[in-house]
Order: structure tokens, then sequence, then C-alpha cells
């Protein structure tokens, strides 16, 4: 199979494999992956994604995917590529098309057996309450100039409408909102779709999951964050919805005509982007500023939503559930970060599309409150096995531009899970395992079950060996709702 390609890999170590500049290469490739994982990942074309990232204008350092990497739009999902001011770009799929993409992850008060019995009753409380699946809609529904206000605020918007404290501020990427958002970039139509979608789930892996704390790595900063072993977390994964969506969808297009005219010479069309320096670049990242602000008020409204259905179906007290956000990130994203590049400090254009930003220690980008543990880096499994908490390490800035995987990552197709789990009842399955579920059809669970993912921990293993990040705490599964 690595014959008939324009590379070859070569073992770096036991955890990377190293992409060779060769050709018209402007920088290696780099990827994080063992020899359990490599198999899955020579199935599909994401190798040849890194290779063909690797060609784009102003690149620097490496094209990086993370372990949980498979084939994408244009980049691989798990991609990572940073771009300088001056010569570099800006490329839609290298941030996807559910822009702000991301997840949040909430402490409580609640130990794991006093929630046990009453899983089910939660998970269909947050079931009832919360829209989800394609093209669900939600309870608020806004005028354009809200929605305008939603996308330059972010965060900030819900908790203005009574959705949470100012002090979760502290706990999101960027304080939940990005501040260049442009509002002015955004057409007609995406506000159209956007109107009546905040408050909603939306589809495919997006999710909320209940879980408790099922081992603890590092007991000084779990006691510190608030993560205690035998206590119950919310985790919440949604985006910017057709928001986002239409506003990849429209940039794409418009790059795709313009290619020619800017002189760029593109491996493949996905990589459709713009010269940093160009009015259309400065538009489109307006434009995706506002879409990541949008996710980021999502996800501020959903975690009030599940609040509320928390307290009501099992008649607790605000006091008694004690719901706090822990952090929030974004996986889908483009920012502007500086970097240290052979000695030299540099402000580029990072872009993650299906990783998380994973800031070490000090890092002045953090809030206060995380500068002597880290970053909080939300690494969610499968619904029927585990997700993880880490913390950034100084070797994600040296390796990764502080970077690191965002989840387990697909082995499995849409098609292929709905192939191989044909006749079978997925609800069932996880029932067999403790986990109570609902999704809005069984389509979605068969392309939802665990094996169509990687094992997350062969994936955080990786992260963990090679320094970007360090394990924390393993969170199980108790209950579900899938999208």
């Amino acid at each position: 199979m690595q014959g008939s390609k324009p590379y070859k890999l070569k073992k770096l170590d036991e955890n990377r494999l190293l992409i060779p500049k060769t050709g018209k290469m402007r920088v290696p490739g780099l990827i994080f992956a063992n020899s359990r994982l490599l198999p899955d990942i020579e199935k599909d074309s994401s190798t040849d994604q890194v290779f063909n990232v690797a060609h784009l204008p102003g690149i620097v350092g490496h094209a990086l995917a993370m372990p949980d990497m498979h084939w994408g739009y244009g980049f691989p999902i798990g991609g990572v590529a940073a771009f300088d001011m001056e010569e570099g770009v800006v490329s839609p799929g290298g941030v996807g098309y559910d822009i702000n993409c991301g997840v949040r992850l909430a402490t409580t008060g609640l130990k794991r057996d006093f929630l046990d019995p009453h899983v089910s009753k939660l998970v269909d409380a947050f079931y009832a309450s919360i829209p989800g699946g394609v093209g669900s809609r939600g309870g608020i529904v806004l005028k354009k100039k809200d929605l305008s206000d939603v996308a330059r605020q972010g965060a900030a918007w819900a908790i203005k409408q009574g959705m949470g404290e100012k002090s979760d501020l502290e706990r999101i990427e960027d304080h939940g909102a990005i501040e260049w958002a442009d509002t002015k970039c955004i057409s007609e139509r995406a506000y159209e779709r956007g109107k009546d979608q905040l408050g909603t789930l939306g589809s495919g892996n997006h999710f909320i999951e209940i879980g408790y704390v099922e081992e603890v790595f590092d007991r000084s900063t779990a006691d510190e964050w608030g993560l205690f072993e035998g206590f119950v977390t919310l985790m919440i994964h949604s985006g910017s919805r057709g928001f986002g969506y239409q506003i990849c969808d429209e940039f794409l297009a418009r790059m795709v005509k313009n290619i020619a005219a800017q002189k760029i010479e593109l491996m493949d069309k996905q990589l459709a982007c713009a010269y940093l320096k160009t009015d259309i670049a400065k538009e489109y990242l307006g434009a995706m500023a506002s879409a990541a602000n949008f996710a980021f008020a999502n996800r501020q409204i959903l975690m009030n939503l599940a609040r509320l259905a928390w307290e009501k179906s099992l008649k607790l007290s605000p006091k008694e559930l004690n719901l706090r956000l822990l952090y929030d990130v974004s996986h889908n994203i483009a920012k502007m970060e500086r970097h240290e590049i052979e000695g030299v400090s540099r402000l580029l254009c990072v872009h993650r599309k299906g990783a998380t930003r994973a800031l070490p220690p000090g890092h002045l980008l953090l809030p206060v409150l995380f500068r002597s543990t880290g970053q909080p880096v939300l690494i969610p499994g499968d619904m029927g096995r585990s997700s993880y908490v880490m913390a950034g390490l100084k070797g994600g800035m040296d390796q990764t531009f502080g970077s690191a995987c965002h989840g387990a990552g697909r082995v499995l197709s849409r098609n292929e899970a709905l192939r191989k789990t044909q006749g079978r009842a997925i609800e069932r399955e996880l029932q067999d395992r403790h986990i109570y579920s609902r999704a809005a059809g069984r389509k979605t669970m068969r392309e939802e079950c665990p094996e169509a993912y990687k094992n997350v921990e062969d994936v955080v293993d990786i992260v963990h060996r090679s320094g970007l990040a360090k394990k924390i705490v393993r969170i199980k599964p108790m209950g579900v709702v899938k999208g």
C-alpha cells in the first residue's frame, strides 16, 4: 500500500511517524500513532491528507495529525497546521464544517451510588427537554439583531439571559467569545439557518453524557479541579449547528473560485484557501469567529437546560446538585497565537480540526486558576467505554503548537457501522453494560456504536507518552443522549 504513494512513513519512535519532506512539500508531516493504531489509519486516506496539507503556502513546522486521526474534508480530522501571517493561508477545510464543535465538562456534588437508580429517569428528562437530531430546532427563536449579538458575545450572551454564572467565562476557551468576530461577513442564509437552533444538540456524534470519575491518575490536580473518585460528571458535545455549517460552505465556494487568481497550487481542491493578508481570508476569519461564539453560547445554554432538567426530574436543589463548569474546549477552529519557532516568537494562524488546544502550566493564555496545573484537556471516548480528562504539558508546545487529540476517532464510516450492526439493538447492548441511552433514532445509535471508534485508551496513551498532555482522571459513562 505504501509503495503506490509518493511518500513513505518513517518510524521515529513508538508513538510518532514521520512523512519526510520530499518533492514540493514545504514541511515534513508528523503523525502521532503506534503499531496498534497504524492499520486503521492506513485504511483511509488520512495520511495522504497530511502529505497534501504539507504543501500549503506558508506552513510552519510540520503538518500534524493526532492519534485519533481519520479522513476528513481537506484536512484529516485530528489535523493541526500553523501558518505564517505574511506568507501563509487560512483554509476552511482545516477548521471544518461544524465550526467550534467542542466539549464542556461539569462536576457535581452527587455520588455515583446516589444517582445510579435514577439514571434512566435523568436521561429521559434530558431527552425530553433538550432538542436533538438532524435539523433540530430549539425553544429560543432569535431575530437577526439578537443572533448578531450572540455571534459577537458568545457565552456571555447566554449568561446575561440568566443561563449560568459570570465566573463560567473564566472556564471557557477564549473566555467564551473570540473578540475578532465580524458579523458583517455573515449571509442572510446563515442567519436564517441559525435563528432557531440555539440550545439544540444537533446530530451525529453530538451528545450529553452522565458519567462518574472511575480512576484518578494525578490526585493533586484532580482535587484542585473538583474531580473526585466516584463523583458524577456531565459532559456536553455540540457545535455551531447550521449557522456554522452555512458559513463554512459559503466561504469554501468563494475560495474555490478564487484559487486561480491567487496562483495557489493545491494537491486537493478540498484544501481551498486564501492568503491570510487578503480580504476574503479576513472575512472568513471574522465569520468563523462569529460561528465559534454561537457554539460557545449554545453549549452554555445546553448546560443550563441540563441543570434545570436534572433539578426538576430528581427534585434536587441547586446546592444539592452543585453543577459547576470545569472547562469548555474548541475542536474545530483557527486561532492567531504566538509560538516559538527556532527560538523566535512568531504570530501564527493555527488550524485545529478535530484537535484540542492543550496549553501547559504557566501559559499566558490560560486563566489564572489553571496557570499552575495547565489547561484541562477533555477527551471523550465512545458511549460504551470511557472518557479522559488530561492536562496540557510543555511537550505539546514544543511538538504540536500546544495541541492534543479531541476524542477516540472513528474507525468505521457511518455506512460501515450500519452494515456491521444490522439487526442489533445497540441500546440493549449498552444497557447490558449498565449504560442507559436515548437517541432520535436507532440509526444514530448504530452509526455511533462503540466499535465505530478507536479504543480511547490507545489514543490517550500516545498523547500521554508523547508528552503532549498527562492523564488526570478517567470517566466512566452511566447514561447518554445522542443527537
